[in-house]
């Protein structure tokens, strides 16, 4: 009589297992982050970080070298914001503890910040040499407007990013 309780357990101890792996394994959703004004910066960059290189792409920008470097930026840190916004509605960043987030998250947006300003600054100046009538002025242009927008935007979270990481290094 004893096995057959062992067996049921040793049963129920290999299903538990994997339905508490299920469980763990689902991801909560925080609806309130995109209402803070962080979750709502985030937004800002990704949509108008995507007209800043959609802007461009659409474009003959390989005629104009300086727009590579601003091309890279702005695909390079959209995806980056994707990513880090999914990250944060999932709260997967509860899940990976070992990760010091609030300083990935200051670095992270810091540096877009400064690279967002650079690409900000070339975009300008490449737009500026073009001239005036030519079929892609406008899309450049534009594209400029919209990269001072999102190095704004990055700099508005790296003061949250910066205002988070110093409660946390002060907490300890």
């Amino acid at each position: 009589m004893e096995e057959s309780p062992r067996s049921r357990t040793v049963i129920t101890s290999h299903s538990s297992p994997h339905s508490d792996n299920f469980s763990t394994s689902t991801l909560a959703y925080d609806k309130h982050f995109i209402r803070t004004v962080p979750g709502f910066l985030i937004f800002a960059e990704i949509v108008f970080g995507l007209l800043v290189w959609t802007l461009i792409g659409g474009t003959e920008y390989f005629r104009v070298p300086a727009f590579g470097w601003v091309m890279f930026v702005a695909v390079f840190y959209w995806v980056l914001t994707v990513f880090f916004l999914i990250i944060y509605l999932t709260m997967a960043y509860t899940r990976i503890p070992q990760v010091p987030w609030t300083t990935v998250g200051l670095c992270f947006n810091s540096s877009a910040a400064v690279l967002y300003l650079t690409a900000a600054i070339v975009d300008a100046t490449s737009v500026s040499r073009a001239a005036r009538g030519q079929h892609d002025f406008n899309s450049w242009a534009a594209s400029t407007f919209f990269a001072f927008l999102v190095a704004l935007c990055y700099m508005g979270n790296t003061f949250f990013s910066f205002k988070s990481w110093r409660s946390q290094d002060e907490g300890h």
